[in-house]
Protein backbone atom coordinates (compact mmCIF):
# COMPACT_ATOMS: atom_id res chain seq x y z
CA UNK A 1 0.00 0.00 0.00
CA UNK A 2 2.50 2.20 1.07
CA UNK A 3 4.40 1.94 -2.60
CA UNK A 4 0.78 2.97 -4.34
CA UNK A 5 0.64 5.65 -1.98
CA UNK A 6 4.32 6.67 -3.38
CA UNK A 7 4.25 6.03 -6.79
CA UNK A 8 0.71 8.40 -6.65
CA UNK A 9 2.51 10.99 -4.93
CA UNK A 10 5.23 11.22 -7.19
CA UNK A 11 2.96 11.15 -10.42
CA UNK A 12 1.06 14.43 -8.51
CA UNK A 13 4.73 16.33 -8.07
CA UNK A 14 5.64 15.31 -11.93
CA UNK A 15 2.26 16.61 -12.91
CA UNK A 16 2.43 19.73 -10.90
CA UNK A 17 5.82 20.64 -11.91
CA UNK A 18 5.41 20.12 -15.22
CA UNK A 19 2.09 22.11 -15.58
CA UNK A 20 3.85 25.50 -15.95
CA UNK A 21 5.49 24.39 -18.60
CA UNK A 22 3.15 22.34 -20.79
CA UNK A 23 0.08 24.53 -19.71
CA UNK A 24 1.91 28.32 -18.81
CA UNK A 25 0.12 30.88 -17.02
CA UNK A 26 -0.57 34.31 -18.08
CA UNK A 27 1.89 35.67 -15.63
CA UNK A 28 4.60 33.09 -14.04
CA UNK A 29 5.20 36.31 -11.46
CA UNK A 30 5.27 35.97 -7.39
CA UNK A 31 5.57 38.83 -5.05
CA UNK A 32 5.10 37.91 -1.64
CA UNK A 33 5.69 39.55 1.76
CA UNK A 34 6.55 37.34 4.57
CA UNK A 35 4.63 36.74 7.84
CA UNK A 36 7.10 37.86 9.94
CA UNK A 37 8.31 40.67 7.23
CA UNK A 38 9.45 43.85 9.52
CA UNK A 39 7.15 46.63 7.13
CA UNK A 40 8.16 50.27 7.72
CA UNK A 41 5.30 51.47 5.24
CA UNK A 42 1.62 52.43 4.59
CA UNK A 43 -0.53 50.24 3.09
CA UNK A 44 -0.84 52.58 -0.23
CA UNK A 45 3.27 52.79 -0.66
CA UNK A 46 2.97 48.68 -0.04
CA UNK A 47 0.51 47.72 -3.01
CA UNK A 48 2.01 50.40 -5.24
CA UNK A 49 5.82 48.85 -4.33
CA UNK A 50 3.83 45.47 -4.55
CA UNK A 51 2.46 46.28 -8.05
CA UNK A 52 5.63 47.70 -9.55
CA UNK A 53 7.41 44.47 -9.13
CA UNK A 54 4.23 42.65 -10.77
CA UNK A 55 4.12 45.28 -13.60
CA UNK A 56 7.85 44.27 -14.27
CA UNK A 57 6.80 40.27 -14.95
CA UNK A 58 3.87 41.75 -16.96
CA UNK A 59 6.48 43.27 -19.28
CA UNK A 60 8.67 40.34 -19.14
CA UNK A 61 5.92 37.45 -20.28
CA UNK A 62 4.76 40.21 -23.09
CA UNK A 63 8.57 40.86 -24.19
CA UNK A 64 7.41 44.71 -23.71
CA UNK A 65 11.35 45.92 -22.98
CA UNK A 66 10.33 49.60 -23.39
CA UNK A 67 7.89 49.31 -20.50
CA UNK A 68 10.21 46.86 -18.63
CA UNK A 69 13.03 49.72 -18.65
CA UNK A 70 10.03 52.34 -18.31
CA UNK A 71 10.58 50.40 -13.97
CA UNK A 72 14.14 50.95 -14.04
CA UNK A 73 15.17 54.99 -13.19
CA UNK A 74 17.21 56.78 -15.73
CA UNK A 75 19.99 57.11 -12.95
CA UNK A 76 19.56 53.35 -12.10
CA UNK A 77 23.52 51.94 -11.51
CA UNK A 78 24.48 48.17 -9.71
CA UNK A 79 28.14 47.38 -9.86
CA UNK A 80 29.08 49.81 -12.52
CA UNK A 81 26.20 48.50 -14.85
CA UNK A 82 23.82 51.50 -16.08
CA UNK A 83 20.44 51.71 -17.40
CA UNK A 84 21.28 51.32 -20.66
CA UNK A 85 23.34 48.23 -19.83
CA UNK A 86 20.20 46.46 -18.19
CA UNK A 87 18.36 46.89 -21.36
CA UNK A 88 20.95 45.44 -23.13
CA UNK A 89 20.68 42.25 -20.98
CA UNK A 90 17.07 42.07 -21.02
CA UNK A 91 17.29 42.04 -24.98
CA UNK A 92 19.79 39.21 -24.86
CA UNK A 93 17.34 36.99 -21.92
CA UNK A 94 14.49 37.71 -24.61
CA UNK A 95 16.54 36.49 -27.32
CA UNK A 96 17.76 33.63 -25.69
CA UNK A 97 14.87 32.61 -23.81
CA UNK A 98 11.05 31.98 -23.41
CA UNK A 99 9.07 31.63 -20.83
CA UNK A 100 10.85 33.88 -18.31
CA UNK A 101 9.51 34.24 -15.03
CA UNK A 102 10.66 35.62 -11.73
CA UNK A 103 9.50 35.82 -7.32
CA UNK A 104 10.13 37.87 -5.26
CA UNK A 105 10.11 37.43 -1.29
CA UNK A 106 9.91 40.29 0.82
CA UNK A 107 11.50 40.11 4.38
CA UNK A 108 11.92 43.80 5.20
CA UNK A 109 9.96 46.91 3.55
CA UNK A 110 11.19 50.25 4.96
CA UNK A 111 9.35 53.70 3.07
CA UNK A 112 11.39 57.21 3.90
CA UNK A 113 9.48 60.10 2.91
CA UNK A 114 11.34 64.06 3.10
CA UNK A 115 8.72 66.27 1.92
CA UNK A 116 7.68 65.24 -1.35
CA UNK A 117 10.20 62.65 -2.35
CA UNK A 118 9.48 59.09 -1.02
CA UNK A 119 12.28 56.35 -1.28
CA UNK A 120 12.01 52.66 -0.30
CA UNK A 121 14.64 49.82 0.55
CA UNK A 122 13.13 46.52 -0.24
CA UNK A 123 14.93 43.18 1.79
CA UNK A 124 14.04 40.34 -0.96
CA UNK A 125 15.25 36.76 -1.71
CA UNK A 126 14.14 36.00 -5.32
CA UNK A 127 15.33 34.15 -8.37
CA UNK A 128 14.95 34.93 -12.37
CA UNK A 129 14.34 31.33 -14.92
CA UNK A 130 13.48 30.55 -18.03
CA UNK A 131 13.71 27.85 -20.62
CA UNK A 132 16.18 27.90 -23.19
CA UNK A 133 14.88 28.28 -26.55
CA UNK A 134 18.34 26.12 -28.11
CA UNK A 135 17.63 23.17 -25.13
CA UNK A 136 14.25 23.61 -24.42
CA UNK A 137 15.53 23.30 -20.69
CA UNK A 138 14.25 25.30 -17.90
CA UNK A 139 17.34 26.65 -16.42
CA UNK A 140 17.87 29.43 -13.38
CA UNK A 141 18.88 32.74 -14.69
CA UNK A 142 19.51 34.80 -11.61
CA UNK A 143 19.02 34.19 -7.60
CA UNK A 144 20.03 36.29 -5.16
CA UNK A 145 19.54 36.40 -1.10
CA UNK A 146 18.28 39.27 1.28
CA UNK A 147 19.93 41.58 -1.42
CA UNK A 148 17.99 45.32 -0.56
CA UNK A 149 16.26 46.73 -3.96
CA UNK A 150 16.00 50.77 -3.84
CA UNK A 151 13.35 52.04 -5.24
CA UNK A 152 12.46 56.01 -5.90
CA UNK A 153 8.98 57.60 -6.16
CA UNK A 154 8.35 59.42 -9.07
CA UNK A 155 5.80 60.53 -11.56
CA UNK A 156 4.22 57.73 -12.52
CA UNK A 157 5.11 55.49 -9.92
CA UNK A 158 8.03 54.03 -8.23
CA UNK A 159 11.25 53.03 -10.09
CA UNK A 160 14.03 51.06 -9.55
CA UNK A 161 17.34 52.54 -8.67
CA UNK A 162 19.45 49.37 -7.98
CA UNK A 163 20.80 47.86 -5.18
CA UNK A 164 21.57 48.86 -1.44
CA UNK A 165 25.62 48.19 -1.51
CA UNK A 166 25.89 49.25 -5.38
CA UNK A 167 29.71 49.49 -6.48
CA UNK A 168 30.71 49.07 -3.03
CA UNK A 169 29.64 45.53 -2.65
CA UNK A 170 32.51 42.81 -2.32
CA UNK A 171 31.63 39.63 -4.26
CA UNK A 172 33.50 36.56 -2.88
CA UNK A 173 34.45 33.73 -4.39
CA UNK A 174 33.81 35.24 -7.90
CA UNK A 175 30.09 35.53 -6.90
CA UNK A 176 28.07 37.83 -10.04
CA UNK A 177 26.09 40.99 -8.96
CA UNK A 178 22.53 40.44 -9.32
CA UNK A 179 21.27 43.36 -11.57
CA UNK A 180 18.06 42.66 -13.29
CA UNK A 181 16.07 43.80 -10.04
Amino acid sequence: MKTIVTLIARAVLILIVSMPVAFPPLALALTQILPEAVIEADQESIMELIGTFDRAQEAIRARDIDSLMGLYAKNYQFHGLRRDDIRKIWADLFARYDLIANIHTFSTIKVTKTGKDSTAEITCTGAVWANSKETKQRIPIDSWHQEVHRLVKGKGGWRIVGNLGGDKAVRQFGTAPHPLF
